[in-house]
């Protein structure tokens, strides 16, 4: 467990995708890893963490997998109506949030996450300074530095326009870690000024904010293609959440 005095974190989960790239008519976060869907082993290991006080869940209109589960019944969970986009979901559920604390996103598609990988963000909140850089940090997310060669192409073209420097380039992960005020109003700025939000941390960028990297375990994969089931369930089986 980790010595953080944060004792209430909220956290976000966008589940209104339909996962359009998984080749399946039953949206990826109700896709099956042993007994469980992706979902469930998501919620499980965020309802499970000392510091997470809810876990906000946001579905699709048209969500007729949820109430089905047995976890949907949780006291933890609150469940809202999710957006057309994902960030959109993310800002309905900042919405709910009324008073002026931390809020942690997740993606529903990450089951592999583990409690010490939450408790480097968390860390963040109480010990905000880098000595080395003088300054402070408002928020971080998980990331992975990249390890292969980066090739950067003419538009969508498969054609090399130039070798990139992976020396400074990271993979964004979630969680993502921000004040909810915060983030609520980044997100809204962001979005008036017609900006692309691809991940919470990009609306924190856009409004002046610093983001710091912490880097994620290996394990912590996105599921978006079939073949991502089979390794999540490799990792969960070496976490001992599944047999």
């Amino acid at each position: 467990m980790t010595h953080t005095s944060v004792t209430s974190i909220k956290a976000i989960v966008p589940a209104a995708g339909i996962g359009s790239r998984m080749s399946s008519n039953t949206p990826k976060q109700y896709l099956s890893i042993g007994t469980q869907t992706v979902l469930e082993h998501t919620l499980a290991l965020l309802l499970s963490h000392p510091h997470i006080t809810q876990v906000i869940v946001a579905l699709n209109p048209d969500d007729k997998y949820f109430k089905h589960l047995p976890i949907a019944n949780h006291k933890k969970i609150k469940c809202i109506e999710g957006g057309s986009e994902r960030v959109d979901s993310v800002l309905n559920g900042l919405e709910t949030i009324v008073d002026d604390q931390w809020v942690m996103v997740h993606d529903a598609a990450r089951p592999c996450l583990t409690h010490q990988d939450i408790n480097k963000l968390l860390e963040v909140i109480n010990d905000k300074n880098d000595s080395a850089m003088g300054y402070q940090y408002d928020g971080a997310i998980l990331a992975k530095p990249a390890i292969d060669t980066m090739k950067q192409t003419h538009s969508s073209a498969p054609v090399i326009q130039t070798t990139v420097d992976r020396e400074t380039l990271w993979h964004a992960l979630t969680p993502q870690l921000f004040n909810a005020v915060s983030l609520k109003e980044a997100i809204k700025s962001a979005q008036q000024a017609n900006k692309m939000i691809t991940d919470e941390a990009s609306a924190m960028e856009y409004a002046g904010y610093r983001v710091k990297l912490v880097s994620g375990s290996t394990c912590n994969i996105k599921i978006t293609l079939p073949e991502d089931l089979a390794l999540a369930e490799f990792f969960l089986k070496q976490q001992g959440r599944i047999s």
